[in-house]
């Protein structure tokens, strides 16, 4: 079994470049990101918009030569995929300039190239296709993993920064009731003493 997954390792051979991570972008705010990438290598984009406002995002991507290829509005997640007709730096850029007092937390992964196959990297004769077969099968189970683990840490951060806001929201509205009691309360008393007050003084006029 150590052996087997020695093996796997080893022939796990990858020509897919890419980006991954989460970056802040403030109100009124542009951020750009650039990838060198060759002729007719396809890359891929995906992106969430994790935390802030409305969970929505501007996002436009451009070629070497500022041709627009992609250009969403407001959008709170989505994909995009596109095979390279020239070599040079594309560049992904996000723009919050919409929004005037709320920031956003966004999520990028940008992937390009392919991925080389476990197969056509084995040379060994036909005792080895039961290695082969385990190979590809742990590969793509990992995959399948990795995805998934991405995907439940993006809903985990994007629930989490709900539930933090509800908190906030629970906080402020419970010391705001708190307040509007004491002030209630302090004026019903203070209602009342006058009502003694004038009584005092009625009757000793009276008097």
């Amino acid at each position: 079994m150590l052996c087997l997954g020695l093996s796997c390792l080893l022939l796990h051979v990858f020509v897919v470049f890419g980006t991954e991570l989460t970056f802040e972008l403030t109100d009124s705010e542009k951020q750009c990101f650039y990838e060198d990438v060759d002729k007719d290598v396809k890359f891929e984009i995906d992106f969430q918009v994790i935390a802030g406002g409305n969970y929505d995002v501007d996002c436009f991507v451009t070629d070497p030569l500022n041709n627009v290829l992609y250009n969403e509005k407001k959008k709170q997640y989505d994909s995009f995929s596109h095979t390279t007709a020239m070599v040079g730096v594309y560049k992904v850029c996000f723009s919050n300039e919409f929004s005037t007092f709320t920031h956003k937390t966004v999520y990028l992964d940008f992937r390009h190239g392919d991925e080389e196959p476990l197969i056509q990297t084995m040379t060994g004769s036909s005792a080895l296709t039961q290695l082969e077969s385990s190979c590809v099968a742990i590969h793509e189970v990992l995959k399948t993993v990795a995805d998934s683990q991405t995907w439940y840490r993006l809903r985990e951060a994007h629930d989490r920064t709900k539930a933090d806001h509800l908190l906030d929201r629970v906080t402020y509205w419970s010391v705001g009731e708190t307040v509007l009691l004491f002030v209630i309360g302090v004026g019903q008393v203070l209602m009342l003493k006058s009502f003694f007050s004038e009584r005092k003084g009625s009757v000793a006029a009276a008097t």
